[in-house]
């Protein structure tokens, strides 16, 4: 289906923004017409409710377009989008504008209908005058591989000492990265030998980084006395000391 040339106008978005009065009272069968006009626009002959599919299009020498109309973006819709998928490629899905769903994860929502070869049909309801606006057509989905990401994280898997942090744990305030290994490994050689040289604290510990770690600072637990000799700074000395405690 061609793309509506009004598709995500600025008055529609400035309405997308806003609660609609009238999506507390609507029905889905209230989505039917405007999508209905949106297709006919396009040549399309429509019908509601055949078979299995709340829309049905038809064009001569095209594969049909399949539309399920629902109040609210949920699992089940995507699942009943997928399974329209058997009958024809062209396979959308019909929400309101005002989807609260849809506008707080409006990014992900779409990126996932991509990844899934499904369209995306909002329909804007008002008192005058109701339309509907393809956000995304039915497509095949190449993803973009992000090597930069993919790196960064071979890189920490690599560097990440055992395994502390129990998959499923979530974001917690302070994370075992191999960046806080190896400034804890740093911390705690300087509490026992003292201040030191870096190139000296990085041949013992057998660590190439312990240069960058050390200027970085990211928790403030060294402090440079020197021509390159580094300490604990009070800070350090109290957050090592906690450390090691619930270690």
């Amino acid at each position: 289906m061609t793309r509506c040339s009004r598709c995500i106008s600025p008055h529609w978005a400035a309405n997308c923004r806003r609660d609609d009065p009238l999506t507390a009272l609507m029905k889905e069968v209230d989505l039917y017409h405007p999508v209905k006009r949106l297709l006919e626009s396009q040549g399309y002959a429509v019908k509601g409710e055949i078979g299995e599919c709340d829309v049905l299009a038809v064009r001569t020498g095209d594969e049909p377009v399949v539309v399920e109309l629902k109040l609210a973006f949920s699992l089940d819709v995507v699942l009943q989008a997928v399974n329209r998928l058997s009958i024809s490629s062209l396979v959308y899905i019909g929400i309101p504008s005002t989807c609260k769903a849809f506008r707080k994860r409006r990014r992900h929502i779409v990126k996932l209908l991509r990844m899934l070869g499904i369209g995306l049909i909002l329909v804007l309801c008002n008192s005058k005058r109701s339309r509907a606006d393809v956000v995304i057509d039915p497509g095949q989905y190449q993803p973009r591989i992000h090597s930069g990401r993919r790196l960064k994280m071979l890189g920490e898997f690599q560097r990440r000492q055992g395994d502390p942090i129990p998959g499923g744990s979530g974001r917690r305030k302070v994370m075992m990265t191999a960046y806080r290994q190896r400034a804890i490994r740093i911390a705690l050689f300087l509490r026992e030998q003292g201040p030191s040289k870096a190139a000296h604290i990085a041949k013992a510990l057998e660590e190439t980084d312990v240069r960058t770690t050390l200027y970085r600072n990211v928790y403030g637990w060294f402090d440079r006395l020197g021509d390159g000799i580094y300490a604990l700074s009070p800070r350090g000395i109290h957050e090592i000391a906690s450390l090691c405690i619930d270690m």
